[in-house]
C-alpha cells in the first residue's frame, strides 16, 4: 500500500518590488522563507524560484490574488495573473489562487507593532527594508493558512482576464 507523497505548498505574496515566501510541508504549519527581490521579468523570477521548489521538494504553488475589497479584479491581481501563469507554466507546477485582500494588514498585526529607532526615531532605511521583508513573509505564511479554507479559494476561469498569452 504506497500513500501519495505529501502536498509541498510553496505560498507566494506578490508584490511590484519583492516576493514574499512561505513553505509548508505536508501537515506541519507554514513557515516563512526569506524574502525575495523581485526581477525584471517572471521569467527571470521563475529561475530564482527554481532552486527554492527544488530544495523544498515543492509541489504547487500557492499564489495570493489582491482583489478589491468588493472582490472586483484589480490591476496587481490581474498582473499577479498573468505571472503566476507564467511562472507555473516555466516550473511545471499547478498554481492555486487564494483571496488575499488584507493579508499585508493581517501580516502586519500578527507581527505588532514596529520597531522604533534605536534612538527612538522612526526606524533607518536598513530597519524599514528588514520590517517589509517580515510583513512580505507573514502574508505569504497567511495565504498558505488561508488556503485550507475552500471559499477563499479562487478559480481564474471564472475571472474576466485572458491567461492565454501568459502560459504560451
Amino acid at each position: 500500500m504506497s500513500s501519495a507523497p505529501p502536498r509541498r505548498l510553496l505560498g507566494i505574496d506578490l508584490g511590484e518590488r519583492r516576493i514574499g515566501l512561505a513553505l509548508r510541508d505536508g501537515s506541519t504549519a507554514p513557515r516563512g522563507l526569506p524574502t525575495m527581490m523581485r526581477r525584471l521579468t517572471p521569467a527571470a523570477d521563475s529561475e530564482r524560484l527554481r532552486t527554492i521548489v527544488a530544495e523544498g521538494h515543492v509541489t504547487e504553488l500557492v499564489v495570493g490574488l489582491p482583489l478589491h475589497s468588493d472582490g472586483r479584479l484589480s490591476p496587481q491581481a490581474t498582473a499577479t495573473l498573468h505571472w503566476a501563469t507564467e511562472v507555473g507554466w516555466a516550473l511545471q507546477l499547478p498554481v492555486t489562487f487564494v483571496d488575499e485582500r488584507y493579508s499585508s494588514q493581517r501580516a502586519e498585526a500578527s507581527l505588532g507593532r514596529a520597531p522604533r529607532g534605536s534612538n527612538g526615531s522612526a526606524p533607518g532605511p536598513a530597519r524599514r527594508e528588514a520590517r517589509r521583508a517580515a510583513v512580505d513573509r507573514e502574508a505569504a505564511r497567511l495565504i498558505l493558512e488561508d488556503a485550507l479554507n475552500p471559499e477563499l479559494l479562487i478559480d481564474p476561469t471564472t475571472l474576466k482576464v485572458d491567461l492565454r498569452e501568459s502560459a504560451r
